[in-house]
């Protein structure tokens, strides 16, 4: 199988690195307008299978030869291009896979679907690790309960070294983290569909393992689709992003200045207050120092009248052998792992869905295991909520 891959930056080449390592993957295409980052892939990623093209994402005519023959396209750039991206790979009976929220894509495009199912492909977006990967194990656990009261999604990249004001640092795109922090989060509660703000619910969790009591909050942008698709089937749902303590209120303080405003700061230019966060934080929240991906997912149901909790857990630390973050890995493998399991023909069906709704979920749990995220399980007696929930 031949699969082509949008951009070359950080978590495009971590893909790339992936795909190369699967023996049915034939051949890697990655386009990206910035020559040094093509030049810098090939140098880690020698070998007959690597192909590179010097192409803007943006140039419909010149992506389109690049996708003859192949199976799938995975969209690792910029967002505003998804939808254009997706409906070229349709023209070329290609299946389209990104890392972006299902919002923005089936929102945007949503006759897209249509022409999907026309010709017989798949439009997934959201395959990384929020929204992907904690959204398949959320549904994926949902389906072995009876009757489920509720599931809890609770993730976050940590740096190991922490330094404030913020306890931060920035191993993803500022804007896409800017929309989860001022965006309204989707939620179900009593059974109703609903939304809460951004920064809000801030509990107290512990993850065990040294890392103590962090804090955990509502974001948006991992919820969007998977919130519909539950009503009715749970009576409360919510995500929350995890950080060291703090981290929520001095952003809530950086916020509330209008620092993530969308207008122009002065009529002399077009420069919005958003802009100049953005600028800033790519300069001073930029990463120092290695990181942790933290996740637990949660389900409390009832199987055979007991009440019982399912438990997902992940603790994932930087690979020092290939220099990859632990947030470029968690990102990379899942969505990796969606673009073959499209190449392959394994997903049955077509149209435009998240991956939680079409992938089969054993299969999908086991590749990701198989390629080194270390996804553990187990089963508590009576319902424990997501706070207490210790890793097994």
């Amino acid at each position: 199988m031949q699969i082509v891959i949008i951009g070359a930056g950080a978590i495009g080449s971590s893909v790339a690195r992936e795909l190369v390592l699967y023996d049915d993957v034939e051949a890697v295409r990655v386009v990206d307008s910035h020559s040094r980052a093509l030049q810098d892939l090939a140098e880690r990623l020698p070998g007959p299978k690597l192909q590179s093209y010097q192409v803007d994402a943006r140039d419909r005519a010149a992506i389109a030869p690049i996708l003859g023959g192949a199976d799938c396209v995975v969209g690792a750039g910029s967002g505003p291009v998804g939808p254009m991206l997706a409906s070229l790979a349709l023209d070329h009976g290609v299946h389209y896979c990104d890392l972006g929220g299902p919002a923005s894509m089936l929102g945007a495009e949503p006759a897209l679907a249509d022409r999907a199912r026309e010709v017989g492909r798949w439009i997934v977006p959201g395959c990384g690790l929020a929204p992907g990967l904690v959204n398949v194990l959320c549904l994926h656990g949902i389906e072995q309960f009876e009757y489920v009261h509720s599931a809890s999604i609770r993730v976050g990249d940590l740096p190991l070294r922490p330094e404030g004001p913020f306890y931060f640092q920035l191993d993803s795109s500022p804007d896409k983290l800017l929309e989860d922090y001022t965006q309204s989060a989707r939620v179900i509660e009593n059974g109703a569909l609903t939304t809460v703000e951004a920064l809000t619910g801030v509990e107290s969790i512990d993850f065990g393992d040294g890392f103590g009591h962090l804090e955990a909050f509502h974001t948006a942008g991992s919820l969007s689709h998977l919130a519909e698709d539950l009503v009715g089937r749970v009576r409360f749902l919510d995500h929350k992003t995890v950080h060291w303590p703090g981290h929520a209120s001095r952003m809530q303080f950086l916020l509330g200045l209008g620092f993530g405003e969308s207008r122009s700061i002065d009529v002399r230019t077009h420069l919005t207050y958003r802009d100049l966060l953005v600028r800033r934080m790519r300069q001073r929240l930029a990463p120092s120092g290695p990181d942790v991906v933290l996740a637990r997912v949660v389900i409390q149901g009832t199987i055979d009248g007991r009440d019982r909790t399912l438990v997902f857990g992940i603790q994932e630390a930087a690979d020092p052998a290939s220099g990859d973050s632990a947030m470029k890995r968690c990102t990379a493998v899942p969505a990796a792992a969606v673009a073959r399991l499209l190449a392959s023909g394994a997903v049955p069906g077509a149209g435009a869905a998240p991956p939680e709704t079409i992938l089969p979920g054993g299969a999908f749990l086991e590749t990701v295991r198989s390629r080194g995220i270390h996804v553990r399980e187990h089963w508590l007696d009576g319902h424990v909520p997501a706070s207490e929930a210790a890793p097994g």
